[in-house]
């Protein structure tokens, strides 16, 4: 006897649901048969570790590939508008702990971005009085922009290149997903499949 950590009979299936897959879809997916899924499901059979693993990262792919952007987004998104002050900028950084912020035009639609390293490398040009110059002055180009439906997979690649990725709706700011956003919502769905100790005989 060993001691590992499972899923659940329920959990197991509520994953399967999340990923939606069918058992026969599973089942061809990990390799097994679809009786040995509906076993599990039920609680009614135990298996090696190396399978039960096979098919939860069976599980944890399908998901990521489903999942959209919304699900690791935040939002509101916290912004500055084109007159607002590098101080003010600045306050929204430290109060909220980023590193850059969108910035939106009087009407809403996002037109560039200021980053703290910008804001840095002005104070130190040009000294304290720079503070009160509009963000304008000192814009970049916008973060990329995605659609709500975005796969979370689609933009990983965004990240290794940009800090932070907006989510746009409408022609609306909706939503901006970080790095950490990214690789918290990842070590959450890992984690789901192993939130429940169980102690269980290891097939030879």
């Amino acid at each position: 006897m060993s001691t590992i950590r499972i899923p659940t009979p329920e959990e197991l299936r509520k994953l399967r649901l999340k990923a939606k897959l069918t058992q026969r879809e599973l089942a061809k997916r990990a390799g097994v048969s679809q009786s040995l899924i509906a076993r599990l499901e039920r609680g009614q059979v135990n298996v090696r570790l190396s399978t039960l693993q096979r098919i939860l990262e069976v599980l944890v792919k399908a998901i990521s590939e489903r999942e959209t952007v919304v699900q690791c987004m935040k939002s509101p998104v916290i912004t500055v508008s084109e007159d607002d002050t590098l101080e003010k900028a600045i306050n929204l950084m430290d109060k909220h702990g980023i590193s850059q912020l969108p910035v939106l035009d009087k009407s809403g639609k996002v037109i560039g971005t200021v980053y703290e390293s910008t804001l840095l490398k002005a104070v130190i040009k040009h000294g304290k009085q720079v503070l009160s110059k509009p963000v304008k002055k000192y814009l970049e180009e916008p973060l990329p922009q995605v659609p709500p439906n975005t796969p979370i997979h689609a933009i990983e690649e965004l990240l290794l290149v940009y800090p932070a990725v907006l989510v746009i709706d409408g022609g609306k700011l909706v939503g901006i997903v970080t790095k950490i956003d990214v690789l918290r919502w990842y070590a959450t769905i890992k984690n789901m499949s192993r939130n429940t100790p169980r102690s269980t005989p290891q097939e030879s």
